[in-house]
């Protein structure tokens, strides 16, 4: 027995997944937990996110703010128009969202635009970054509802098709960068480790051993801290390459990203013993990663000390960053609960707006996600949304 291992039955809906998950344990013997995180979510015909099935919404796995309502998309559009008038209203105003699944985010935006701000929507040109063709075709489906012929919008299979320095605008993300693959890690006499899966016993298991890259002690040598010992956490490299990598597309503008998260010092706190790591099937959280495979979402909170570090380097200095509750509530969300103010809706619509204002500012759910901002070339102007940002 290894000095650390955990077993868990290996119930999956799955056994094509399965099967080239055990091709890759095999060829190398054990892999990190990192490699298994990637195939099991992103394989290109097996992966959870390839797959063409419901994710999000409230019959999906888990729920998303623009599943919730089309305010939270216009009040994101609200604050993106700031930015835009903050820039001189360049004419184009390129948005490039990333990970726009259902694309419900960008059909809000435009319409609000389209609706509110005709010069603004006149501006924009807006790219989405996706790989999968099934919801490039949703998409094109719904935002035909905003602009038939579709002549501002694009699609992009990734962020390498965005030639250096070349948007002048926002690149615009929600819950992201907490899905992309994390290494994880763990503590013992003061070391770092790192978790590894195995396939024993026909199921999978887990043993901890040195760390696969040397880029895990740096990442924490960088932020001059460790995990508590005896604690386990996550690393997630991935994001600060796309950190990097955003940052060398934006000639000028500004980053805004929404995902769950915290400051290193309270992710790697010596309380936090087991991490944040968390499976989600039909809103059910769990932390067993190897059942259900390719059937459930896996996902861990975001360092954000650690993206801002990334950021800088490529000229991105953050503006701020708040909770989703207060960046809502300095965007006016509480107008949507003033029936008076918009005459044509049924009670039965005011109510439901009601509740719908409420779940995204709930501190207790979407409420706390976080709200990073960062710009570069355009100074420091005062947006809204941060208004009340936090210390």
């Amino acid at each position: 027995m290894r000095p650390y291992e955990n077993e868990f039955a290996s119930a999956t809906e799955n056994e094509e997944l399965k099967a080239a998950i055990r091709e890759r344990v095999a060829a190398e013997g054990r892999i990190p937990f990192r490699q298994f995180m990637a195939i099991a979510l992103y394989h290109p015909q097996h992966g959870y996110y390839s797959s063409p099935r419901q994710r999000m919404g409230r019959h999906g796995d888990y729920l998303t703010s623009p599943e919730v309502n089309p305010i939270f998309g216009s009040l994101v559009a609200k604050q993106i128009r700031q930015m835009w008038q903050a820039m001189g209203e360049p004419q184009p105003f390129t948005i490039v969202e990333m990970g726009a699944g259902s694309g419900l985010l960008a059909r809000d935006i435009l319409a609000w635009a389209s609706r509110r701000a005709p010069e603004f929507f006149q501006a924009l040109e807006y790219r989405l970054i996706e790989v999968n063709e099934w919801l490039v075709e949703n998409q094109r489906r719904l935002l035909r509802q905003v602009d038939p012929s579709l002549a501002g919008v694009s699609w992009l299979p990734s962020l390498e098709d965005t030639a250096p320095e070349s948007v002048r605008g926002c690149f615009l993300s929600n819950e992201l960068i907490d899905s992309f693959p994390v290494h994880r890690v763990a503590v013992r006499d003061g070391q770092l480790h790192e978790l590894y899966v195995e396939w024993q016993e026909e199921r999978f298991m887990e043993s901890l051993g040195p760390p696969s890259t040397p880029l895990l002690q740096e990442y924490f040598d960088r932020l001059g801290l460790l995990p508590g010992e005896g604690c386990s956490a996550e690393v997630n490299l991935e994001a600060l390459e796309w950190m990097k990598a955003v940052g060398r597309a934006l000639g000028r503008g500004f980053v805004l990203g929404f995902d769950y998260g915290y400051p290193a010092e309270e992710l790697y706190a010596p309380w936090r013993r087991d991490g944040t790591f968390l499976c989600f099937h039909r809103h059910n959280p769990s932390t067993d990663p190897y059942a259900r495979l390719g059937h459930q979402d896996m996902t861990s909170h975001v360092d954000f000390t650690s993206l801002i570090q990334a950021g800088r380097e490529q000229g991105l200095e953050p503006l701020g960053i708040t909770s989703q509750g207060r960046f809502l509530a300095a965007l006016g969300i509480a107008a949507g609960l003033e029936r008076q103010a918009d005459s044509e809706l049924s009670l039965e619509e005011y109510y439901a707006r009601r509740r719908a204002v409420t779940e995204l500012i709930d501190t207790a759910g979407l409420g706390r996600i976080k709200v990073l901002i960062q710009a570069k070339g355009v100074g420091q102007p005062k947006l809204q949304g941060l208004e009340e940002s936090e210390p």
